[in-house]
């Protein structure tokens, strides 16, 4: 693990690197950064998964002032991923403090977000457009966006990194659902760093943000989400996310392992 000044010059590299990789495919990083964190960085259990909410809320506007510039905003997607997300992620970050404090079941609730949103990643093929009929709308899109947003308040990831190969699994194109789900997760964030720090104040334990690190996390996040953003339109949208269900399973087995040794 690194120490000192060490701690955030990494932090801002590795949060660069990942955000240019991950944003084009409408994930803000997070769900990268929060075992760097930990097996890098040391940020402490529970302490993490605000510190990685944090930096969502710090590095995703650098990516959607992109997006907006380029003129994709979302359209209709992103007032029912909201009603759904905002409710959630509250929920999770309190089932965070509450149920899952101590590494161990951590572990494995990190193994089980990862897998499977590696392995959709990794095999699914965006199906062949219909029009305008997408296979979530309406009642049904709140929903999973509500339970999306209750994993990312667990996680400290927003929601985006699940949200995003769903809907465009489903066919919506990326240029659409990547501005939405950053948006989506900038707002869910914000929400759950007040929730922890509310909850700092009636709980003992390191559960509020690491502001330095999460600060300087945010601004590699800023700049590499401006520059993924800005790549969108030139790279193979296949290749991104093939490239990027390879880490995330990898990461994922490896935290089973840590579960099960």
């Amino acid at each position: 693990m690194l120490s000192g000044w060490s701690v955030e010059a990494a932090a801002v590299i590795a949060a660069f690197v990942i955000a240019t990789a991950t944003v084009p495919a409408g994930v803000s990083g997070a769900v990268l950064l929060l075992p760097f964190q930990v097996s890098i960085l040391g940020t402490p259990s529970p302490a993490v998964t605000p510190t990685n909410l944090l930096y969502n809320v710090v590095a995703t506007p650098g990516a959607l002032w992109r997006y907006w510039r380029q003129g994709q905003r979302g359209g209709h997607l992103l007032r029912p991923l909201l009603i759904g997300t905002l409710p959630g992620v509250v929920i999770g970050s309190t089932i965070r403090v509450e149920l899952l404090p101590g590494p161990r079941p951590f572990d494995v609730a990190v193994a089980l977000v990862l897998l499977p949103i590696g392995g959709w990643l990794l095999v699914a093929r965006r199906p062949e457009p219909r029009g305008q009929r997408w296979g979530l709308t309406g009642a049904t899109l709140v929903l999973v966006a509500a339970a999306v947003g209750c994993v990312g308040g667990i996680y400290g990831i927003g929601g985006g990194s699940i949200l995003a190969p769903i809907l465009i699994g489903t066919g919506r194109p990326p240029s659409v659902v990547a501005p939405a789900t950053l948006a989506s997760t900038f707002l869910t964030s914000i929400a759950g760093v007040v929730t922890f720090v509310l909850l700092a104040t009636q709980t003992h334990g390191s559960i509020s943000p690491d502001w330095p690190v999460g600060i300087a996390l945010g601004v590699g996040g800023l700049c590499g989400g401006y520059a993924g953003a800005y790549l969108q339109p030139r790279l193979p949208e296949v290749a991104v996310r093939r490239l990027l269900g390879v880490v995330v399973l990898a990461i994922g087995i490896r935290y089973i392992w840590l579960a099960i040794a």
